[in-house]
């Protein structure tokens, strides 16, 4: 007997490359699906109280953005009309890393989406903003990311705001792009940030904060730092599996 569709989603999209149209290594050769199963799991435990909510992955098509084909972008948007069509319009949230929290960040225009969760997003200067108008964005990032930078992601918060949506920035001191070092604290903050933004448990009082910035504050205004948020909550629950995602 096929199983209730969801009232509620979290889709996960992991990191890639610039440029590669082969298809995505398989199993534990997809190096950036590997960093995503660690959050992904924790999501999952995290939302288990709520039977409603999917946890799934969204799985590429290529390797790579590919410049004007934008190949994650189709298949996040093709996973949020597939889901539409199963479910109808229930709330999703996007979390993604780097080339996966652009493909987020694009896909936010969607009419499903009300969120979105970047981890060391990919933010190149001149990309869309207009699509996140009426929607949360979060983005986290290492102070000491040499992959994709801190600074671009904190004038996307800026230039989102401005354009109506509800944003900040948190930065993780002493971390890296793969999130190896200070490890528990993403996987900890993504889980707090998902199910807050799924209105299943209060969202960091600061973060709050920061939504409530006007659209012209300044991008400093809404760049909090970890070291300084109140990430507590309730540990992980034991429960659940997570559709689409290997063990």
């Amino acid at each position: 007997m096929a199983g209730r569709p969801p009232s509620a989603a979290v889709l996960i999209l992991h990191g890639g490359y610039e440029t590669g149209m082969a298809a995505p290594a398989p199993g534990a050769l997809n190096l950036p699906g590997l960093r995503m199963l660690p959050v992904a799991r924790v999501v999952a435990r995290a939302v288990c109280g709520d039977s409603g909510v999917r946890v799934q992955r969204v799985r590429y098509t290529h390797r790579g953005w590919n410049g004007s084909r934008e190949d994650p972008l189709h298949d996040a948007l093709r996973v949020l009309d597939d889901l539409r069509r199963e479910a109808g319009d229930i709330p999703v949230v996007l979390l993604g890393h780097s080339m996966g929290a652009r493909a987020a960040l694009h896909a936010a225009g969607h009419p499903l989406v009300r969120s979105v969760v970047g981890l060391a997003p990919w933010c190149p200067p001149g990309d869309p903003v207009t699509q996140l108008a009426g929607r949360d964005v979060v983005l986290l990032h290492s102070t000491r990311d040499r992959v994709t930078s801190p600074l671009a992601s904190q004038s996307l918060t800026a230039r989102a705001r401005r354009a109506g949506a509800r944003t900040c920035l948190v930065t993780i001191p002493g971390s890296d792009h793969a999130m190896i070092r200070r490890a528990p604290a993403w996987h900890h903050l993504a889980g707090l940030l998902v199910t807050g933004l799924l209105g299943l448990s209060p969202v960091p009082n600061r973060v709050e904060a920061a939504f409530g910035l006007p659209p012209g504050a300044a991008a400093s205004e809404g760049t909090l730092s970890l070291d300084g948020l109140d990430a507590g909550g309730p540990g992980p629950r034991r429960c659940g599996a997570l559709r689409g995602v290997g063990r």
